[in-house]
């Protein structure tokens, strides 16, 4: 059974933590490389791009719309739990399996130490740290810069290390919220990253206060207008050019402003006993999947 999940161009938090949650919960060899049985993980990857001819078992993964909705009913999906109810709602399954995203099952695992002096951090979106200007951002306000690319380990010791986590990323929240670091979420300048926020945050009953995220620079204001995504052409080569310095500056300093308010704004946390809740049906799922495989077997 092969562990399938997103991989970029880049490594990405969300995605990669498939890498640290799955060796470490599932038995010794239960993973391997027959890609006719897939495990299908943390992230928005539930879509038309898996193969028809597989059998594909659902493990707290989403639907955000990325790719084409399956026909999930074909008889090649095994749904253990997904991310929240509007997954569920969209692909026609039974409320009850709705349940989180399963990045909360680091709870159930021995995490790196808190890094020291963390103070307030940001996490942009991975696509944001190459769009935009964050790290001069976080230089202007004094804010941690939290980068989504880096190895797992440094990031998930800087979110339990922050007094508070502001963030764009998703998943930023979902591990804030786990570890129980209060957070803010920015609402992502890329509007198409939207949905799944309130997919997550449904199943844990947070009412979800989304902030509006000023955009570091030319590129960023570009897509914020347009909703249009990418760096290439002839405004990408524009807002990377000395003709955009002047107004590149202004939009870092007004965007580090904005963050620094946004550290002042009251965070959220998930109630205790939801998460805990969550948590251990959660961890239910995955303990009688198990089972299920060792009796086949």
């Amino acid at each position: 059974m092969k562990l399938v999940y997103f991989r970029g161009k880049v490594p990405n938090f969300g995605d990669e933590l498939n890498l640290d949650v799955w060796p470490a919960l599932l038995p010794k060899g239960f993973l391997d490389e027959d890609e006719s049985e897939l495990f299908v993980g943390i992230g928005s990857i539930i879509g038309t791009q898996m193969p028809a001819h597989a059998r594909k078992f659902v493990m707290g993964s989403g639907y955000a719309g990325y790719m084409g909705l399956p026909d999930v009913h074909d008889g090649s999906w095994d749904i253990r739990f997904v991310r929240g109810p509007k997954t569920a709602e969209t692909l026609n399954i039974s409320p009850d399996l709705a349940i989180c995203d399963s990045a909360i099952l680091l709870r159930a695992m021995n995490l790196p130490a808190p890094a020291p002096n963390i103070g307030v951090a940001f996490m942009p979106h991975y696509e944001s740290l190459e769009r935009g200007n964050w790290a001069e951002v976080c230089r202007l306000a004094g804010i941690t810069l939290i980068d989504a690319t880096k190895p797992n380990d440094t990031v998930l010791a800087q979110i339990k290390g922050a007094r508070l986590l502001i963030t764009e990323a998703m998943h930023g929240a979902i591990v804030a919220d786990a570890l129980r670091t209060p957070w803010i979420s920015a609402k992502p300048i890329f509007w198409g990253h939207h949905m799944k926020w309130l997919d997550w945050s449904s199943a844990l009953g947070i009412d979800l206060r989304m902030q509006e995220l000023a955009p570091s620079n030319v590129l960023e204001a570009y897509i914020r207008a347009t909703g249009r995504g990418g760096m290439r052409g002839k405004t990408g080569r524009l807002a990377a050019s000395p003709l955009a310095t002047l107004p590149n500056t202004y939009f870092a300093h007004r965007a580090a402003r904005h963050l620094q308010r946004l550290s002042q704004m009251e965070p959220q946390l998930s109630e205790e006993s939801r998460i805990i809740d969550a948590t251990d049906r959660a961890m239910t799922a995955v303990d009688a999947f198990v089972r299920s495989r060792v009796a086949v077997s």
